[in-house]
Order: structure tokens, then sequence, then C-alpha cells
């Protein structure tokens, strides 16, 4: 039986308690001291012997009651430690303050080939690549900065937690002194006796970087839109996102290449590894070499100490998204040429391959054959990038996309700004659908919020919009306020269309007047009887 008795702190007096249980004849297997409280396992200890056991202790001066538990307070933190470490996916190593191995989990064990018992026998040095890194440990009493260290060939990235022992209170000697504790945590009451070593794989960072970017999840149910271009986008790439080749996707700029990038990543076999992208127009050659394939310790002034592993490395197994590739550097065009080649790459300052399995994916508004033509593309990389293809329609080209663009768009500018949700009146609507979108869907989502923070009224008028220059205005075409979004959106393609074909008499002419599909046109023309039969 195990048991509590409380007691009034004082010398000696968990002798005594003891020796009540050894004038008893009752074994004591284990026993943990925690003023004001003595836990004792007895095995012999039965429940019918409680009461005249309460007698006995009652005869030693300051104890209490006594209570009955169902397991001593250390073994519980001991097995639920044990748990927690089993548990855990990435490496983790408890050291004492001389570097040696005194816990280690599952994890621990599997990345360095031993079993835990013959871990917690090796000390630090004898497991990293650079004996060093103990030393430094031991020197700063465990309190440096995260780096990159070498265990059985591979990388991972160490958060160090110095563990403390509190002596504010003399008394305590049980395992209970003991907690970890944060660098900035450390009392001047306190000395360091270890630290906790946590292992983080590139690979996992790369999944918590995912996570923390793309909470909201990612699908083909994320590109709003129900007009055919869309329809046909989503039929292609849900075709697309299944092979295992580069995708290169092509549109101008503010279409949501990167939206579609994510939703094929989303639907492919890589969805429960990383998605991490890079933005190539955003870093100088030099950064976004690093960024992208990692450096090793001492590699370049301001160099990580220990080295930083890139995003294709940490992406293994995943995507990694290639924004802007069009702005990429001819010599860093090289490198990734080499990569898509064979899965192979050098960290910057280093002499290892290091070989991973990632799916690339890459976008540009630009047109890289011209640009191959002109010298400042590699034709080789163009035709690796482009195995497979999908062009992001322009927004102008998907008019039947806007007042539902513009919808979700309200919703979300209004919860942001803690408004009730606004509506547009049919004069906004028809703004709307008048403009030509150099912007595209970017720009539509950046007019909805400055009208939104703007302006007060629950009915958003074409007043109430800030437009790009050059944009045919809702004035220019008179149309009747209508009853619905859908019917304003009829009276409003009829006008329009009606005005300019006398002015661009064919289909054609029309699609070209308004900088959009020739079928899109042909279609609406036949939709209101468009030149109308005299």
């Amino acid at each position: 039986m195990r048991i509590n008795i409380q007691f009034k702190d004082r010398v000696g007096i968990a002798h005594e308690i003891l020796a009540v249980f050894a004038l008893r004849g009752l074994n004591v297997v284990g026993v943990e001291v925690d003023p004001p409280n003595i836990y004792i396992d007895s095995p012999e200890l039965l429940e019918f012997m409680l009461p005249s056991l309460q007698q006995d202790c009652d005869q030693v001066r300051g104890v209490g009651k006594i209570n009955v538990l169902d397991i001593l307070p250390g073994k519980r933190r001991r097995l639920n430690l044990d748990t927690v470490m089993a548990v855990m996916e990435d490496p983790v190593l408890a050291i004492d303050a001389n570097g040696k191995v005194v816990i280690a989990n599952a994890a621990a064990a599997a990345v360095s080939g031993m079993t835990e018992d013959i871990l917690c026998q090796k000390n630090l040095r004898d497991l990293l690549e650079d004996p060093l890194v103990e030393h430094e440990l031991i020197t700063h009493s465990f309190h440096v900065p995260s780096r990159e260290v070498i265990l059985n060939g591979e990388p991972f990235w160490m958060d160090v937690t110095p563990v403390s022992e509190t002596l504010s209170n003399p008394h305590i000697s049980s395992p209970a002194i003991s907690q970890t504790t944060s660098p900035t945590d450390i009392k001047p009451n306190g000395q360091t006796v270890g630290a906790v070593l946590t292992l983080h794989a590139p690979k996992r960072m790369g999944g918590r970087l995912h996570a923390l970017q793309h909470s909201e999840g990612s699908g083909f149910h994320f590109i709003i839109g129900e007009s055919e271009q869309i329809k046909a986008l989503k039929v292609r790439a849900a075709k697309v996102a299944v092979v295992d080749a580069p995708l290169l996707i092509t549109g101008e700029t503010g279409t949501g290449k990167e939206l579609l990038a994510q939703a094929c990543h989303g639907v492919s076999a890589r969805s429960n590894a990383p998605f991490l992208e890079l933005n190539c127009a955003a870093l100088p050659e030099s950064l976004a070499e690093s960024e992208l394939f990692g450096y090793m310790s001492g590699a370049f002034t301001g160099a990580q100490r220990g080295g930083k592993p890139g995003l294709i490395e940490m992406a293994d197994g995943g995507t990694v998204f290639l924004d802007e590739i069009g702005e990429m550097s001819l010599y860093l065009q090289a490198k990734l040429l080499r990569f898509l080649n064979d899965g192979k790459f050098r960290r910057i300052g280093g002499d290892k391959e290091v070989k991973v399995n990632v799916h690339i994916i890459s976008a540009t508004h630009r047109n890289l054959r011209k640009m191959v033509h002109e010298g400042l593309f590699r034709e080789d990389l163009f035709y690796r990038l482009n195995v497979l293809h999908l062009e992001m329609p322009a927004l102008r080209e998907r008019p039947d996309d806007i007042l539902q663009l513009a919808r979700h768009f309200i919703e979300r500018a209004c919860t942001q700004a803690q408004k009730p949700v606004c509506r547009l009146n049919s004069a906004a609507c028809a703004a709307l659908l008048s403009n030509r979108w150099p912007g595209n869907v970017r720009q539509l989502q950046n007019v909805v919020f400055r009208a939104i923070t703007m302006s007060d009224q629950r009915i958003l008028d074409a007043a109430d919009l800030d437009w790009a220059e050059g944009s045919i205005t809702a004035d220019e075409v008179h149309i009747d306020a209508a009853e619905s979004w859908e019917l304003s959106v009829r009276e409003f393609e009829s006008a329009l269309l009606e005005k300019l074909y006398s002015q661009y008499p064919s289909s054609r002419k029309l699609a070209a007047r308004l900088d959009t599909s020739h079928s899109m046109i042909a279609a609406k023309l036949r939709k209101y009887g468009i030149p109308q039969k005299r």
C-alpha cells in the first residue's frame, strides 16, 4: 500500500516515522520526502492496519493524518516523463553537468542507431560530429543559442534548455528539487546541473513552418469562382496535381498563382508533407541561394553558428514553390537545374551532397520563351520546369467571378474591421464589372478593403470604390437600378455589349476592345441576342 503522512517539519521527524514501520515489521520499498509530506510504499501494509498505524504515528510529535495513494508522486512523474519522451517525434537527450547522457527518448535512440540503455552510457562528445559542442555547452553553463549539429551523419537543429537546481529550500533533497527552465529563468540562488537537448530534423522544421504559414489548409475549394474558365482550370489542375513532375504556372501578377500551387500540393500524394515557398524576386542572389539550399557553419560572414538548412532540405518529401522564377539569376538557375536533374545539391560552403525528394512548382508572369531567346533564362532549365503547365486566367477574362470574389472579400474585410457585413448596390456591381482590373484579383481585394475601411455605409455605392485610371465607369453605360445583383449583372452586360457592338461589330473586335476572350464575348452576344434582328 502507498500512503502519504503529513507532518510539521523538524529535524529527524522522517526517521522517527520510518522507525514506526520498522517496529511494526513493515517492509518499506519506497520513500519520498517533500515537506510537509512523506510518501511511503509498503507492500505489506494492508487497509485494516491503518487505524493502528495512525495511533502509533500519533505518538511522534508533529505527525498528522495518513492518506492512501494510488502511486507515489515521484514515480508518477517518472511514468509521465517516460510517456512524454516516448511519444515525442523529435530526438530528446537529457545530459548532466559533465555532458553525460542521462535520459534519451526512443526517437534519439532510433536516430543514433543505439538502444536507449547504451545511449545513456555515452557522452555528448561521443555522439556529435563536432566534439567541441559539448565543451561549448559546459563552458557557458548550457546558456547557448540554438545551432545545427550532426548526429550519426544527419543534420539536426539543436535547442538547449538548461536544467537548474533551486537551492532556496535546503531541506528538499528529493527529485522534486530539479526543474527545467529557460536560460532567462535561472535565478541567482540556483545552479545549472545539466540541460535538455531537443533535436529538430530539417523535415520536421519544414513541417512546422508549413503549419504556421498554411494553417487554413489548401485545396481547389479555396479558389473562388464558378466561371467556365475556372471550372476548366480546376479540372485540368486536378489531373496535373497527381503527376509528380515539375509544374510551371503562368499568368499575370495578382491572379492567384500561389493559391493554385497550394491547391495542387493539397490534393497530391505529398499533401501531408511541407509546402514551402520562395519569392525569387524578393531576395538578392546570395540570400536567395542560402534560403533555397542552406549553408554550412562559417560559409560567409554573418553565417549562423553550425549552419542552417535551406527550404529544399526542409521540404523533403513535400513541395517547394518558386514564385517569380523569371527573376532568378543565371547562376542560381544553373544550380537549380542540377538539382532538378538528380535531386542532389550542396549547401553553401559544404562539400557533402544532400539528396532529397522534392516536387518543384514554379510560377511567373513573364514570357519565359522570350527570355530564353534574349539569353535571360536558361533554355535547358525552361524545359525542365515546363514539363506540366497551367495558365491562371486574368480576372477580366472571367467576369462572372467578379461579384462572387467581391462578396468574399467584403465578408473578410468587414470581419477584420469588426463591422457589420456590407453589400454592394447595383451601381457598385456595374462599376466592378466594368473595370479592366490590370491588377487582377489582388487589385479587386485592395479596392474592396479600401472601401470597407473608408466607408461608414452598410450599402456601398460606386462612389465608394477607388478605381484605376482608364477604367470604364458605370456612368458610361446608362442602366437603371435593379432589384438584385444577378439582374444588375444581366442589365449591365447587355447594355455594355449593345453600346460597344455598334463601334466594334464582330465578336473578335469586341473581345479585343474589352481585352478578353473571343469565346466568352461570342457566348454573351448569343445570350443577349446582340445584334438584334431587324
